[in-house]
């Protein structure tokens, strides 16, 4: 694992923010985690699933999108967690900054998003179509992408805890605006944290299959994939 610091653009110039970056050997592609509201990239949940994906041959980052300054002020106020515009914009940051890096530079690039980071890594979809393969969100707030979602033409999996149920119907009226394929896993008995035996290693590989049908090399982009209300998974 490589300890890495993401530059991205903030309203007061630049930020710095912690990120820590594992390329397997042969990587058939590169997932990009955005946490949810209150978490970090120390989240022991995004990590398992981070862990799975190396398994499978995917370079992972796992980033902060806040300083350390920010988290800070967050812990206090809870606003920044919210402010999915500006999450969104550091997550395309952190997706060109994997363009330019020549280890990254070539991969396909996939985006797994939970809780409000799902919100930002689908408005990130939608502003980097040519880049971004693919979309997991995992307990996730796609109903906070807003019209953004009109946008984005990459697959996305949507996976939702059975019991998590307000979250689950947001993720039912977001699908419907969603108009590239796309599929809703629901796992039965979970709520909204997984924290059930067994529920995220449901999740993980849901995910790995996901990344692995559509963010290959030579994988099909939008238009050659049938469109799907609920899948397989459903």
């Amino acid at each position: 694992m490589v300890s890495a610091t993401v530059t991205v653009a903030s309203p007061s110039g630049q930020a710095r923010l912690s990120a820590d970056l594992v390329i397997p050997a042969g990587p058939r592609g590169a997932v990009l985690f955005a946490h949810g509201s209150g978490s970090s990239r120390l989240s022991p949940r995004n990590r398992a699933v981070a862990a799975e994906l190396q398994r499978a041959g995917f370079a992972t980052l796992l980033l902060d999108l806040l300083t350390e300054a920010e988290a800070r002020e967050d812990e206090v106020t809870g606003w920044l967690r919210f402010d999915i515009g500006m999450l969104a914009g550091r997550l395309a940051d952190a997706v060109d900054w994997l363009t330019r890096r020549p280890d990254t530079a070539d991969l396909p690039v996939g985006l797994f998003g939970a809780s409000t980071g799902a919100a930002a890594a689908l408005i990130t979809a939608g502003e980097r179509p040519a880049r971004v393969s693919a979309v997991v969100s995992r307990g996730g707030r796609p109903d906070l992408a807003g019209d953004a979602l009109t946008r984005v033409r990459a697959p996305v999996l949507l996976i939702v805890g059975g019991h998590d149920e307000t979250v689950l119907d947001l993720n039912r009226r977001a699908a419907e605006q969603l108009p590239g394929p796309h599929e809703l896993h629901v796992v039965p008995g979970a709520t909204h944290l997984f924290p059930e035996p067994g529920a995220l290693e449901q999740v993980s590989e849901a995910a790995a299959d996901w990344f692995r049908r559509h963010t290959d090399r030579g994988t099909p982009r939008y238009g050659d994939l049938g469109r799907a209300e609920e899948g397989p998974y459903a």
